[in-house]
């Protein structure tokens, strides 16, 4: 019994000077960094777990219902705008398909005059300065020759055409449709009279005269 007693009185000085141990290093290092030793010895022992939680969350704030419905509301509409912008900045931009450019019928680009033949010479004799005056010389030349029939052909020569072109493939100087299209013919003829005789009365009188132009 005695010797119970000495054991248990031996173990709570040993843990006595556990303790004081602990604090005397605790104090001895505060003292060398320049701190409080009193605060040294309540940071040595230990502090009670319920009242070091209740510590822990002392800063915590309580939000209610409504702030929390309004910052979820916040974070949804940032998640939908970052959606919308992914969206616009994921299309691919359709390129764009260039408008084909309707041919005209011209080389020039320029549609060609259409309709009866005689209607469409007279229009182009202003191109050439000349007034109204050539067209009675130019309508009876073209009479003699032709007929004014852009498909006629003499079978002996063959001249083609109403200005009866010899060959009849010089007239693609004024066009490639010059077998077909009375316009690039008259077009060719008006422009051969003004090299070789200035005018359709030169071209009619040199007709007149020798049977050919």
């Amino acid at each position: 019994m005695l010797l119970n007693r000495i054991s248990l009185r031996v173990a709570t000085a040993v843990g006595s000077a556990a303790m004081v141990a602990g604090a005397t290093f605790a104090v001895s290092a505060f003292a060398d960094s320049g701190g409080d030793p009193g605060q040294a010895t309540a940071a040595a022992l230990p502090a009670d777990p319920a009242e070091a939680q209740s510590d822990f969350f002392a800063g915590a704030v309580q939000l209610s219902e409504e702030d929390l419905a309004e910052q979820r509301a916040a974070v949804q509409e940032r998640i939908e705008q970052a959606d919308g912008t992914a969206s616009v900045t994921g299309t691919a931009t359709e390129e764009k398909e260039e408008p084909e450019e309707e041919d005209t019928g011209s080389d020039s680009g320029t549609p060609a005059p259409s309709g009866d033949p005689k209607g469409i010479a007279q229009a182009m004799l202003a191109d050439y300065g000349w007034g109204a005056d050539q067209f009675d010389c130019l309508e009876p030349l073209w009479e003699k020759e032709s007929n004014w029939n852009p498909s006629a052909e003499n079978p002996s020569s063959g001249a083609y055409g109403i200005p009866q072109a010899l060959p009849g493939n010089k007239m693609a100087t004024a066009g490639s449709d010059w077998q077909t299209n009375p316009a690039t013919q008259i077009e060719w003829g008006l422009g051969y009279i003004e090299d070789r005789y200035g005018s359709p009365c030169e071209a009619w009188n040199h007709s007149q005269a020798n049977g050919w132009y």
